[in-house]
């Protein structure tokens, strides 16, 4: 779902959402990695849950962010409608090495998680070799 009414006062919430740092960076990991938990985003980003808190209630409010609750885990995520304008600041900001930093302990955070869980589950269910 693309856009379809673009006027000055989203416009001006889209630009002030992308005025602080704290914020490009919430915004590009969710860009990059389509939904995260509050949790993820403060041990990459290094901040306190109420700094990551409150960035992503502004976020929200702005109308460039949305959740979903599953269990007791909240996932945020970028609306689709801003995909296309969020793409398009982002092929600017593409090198950044702060931006490239974040996505990087996001992947080493995430593949760590995995063999956590690889980890924990052959633990319990030793696999066999021939398999």
């Amino acid at each position: 779902m693309k856009l379809k009414h673009f006027n000055i006062n989203f416009g001006s919430q889209i630009f002030k959402a992308f005025s602080e740092e704290p914020r490009i960076r919430i915004i590009h990991l969710l860009y990059k990695n389509q939904e995260m938990c509050i949790s993820d985003l403060e041990h990459i980003l290094d901040f306190t849950q109420a700094k990551t808190s409150r960035h992503l209630v502004y976020l929200k409010n702005a109308g460039l962010v949305s959740y979903k609750k599953a269990d007791q885990w909240v996932y945020y995520y970028l609306k689709e409608e801003v995909a296309d304008i969020v793409q398009q600041i982002f092929q600017y900001l593409g090198k950044d090495p702060i931006l490239l930093n974040d996505q990087e302990v996001y992947r080493i955070l995430y593949s760590n998680r995995e063999l956590a869980i690889c980890k924990r589950q052959k633990s319990r269910w030793p696999l066999k070799l021939s398999e």
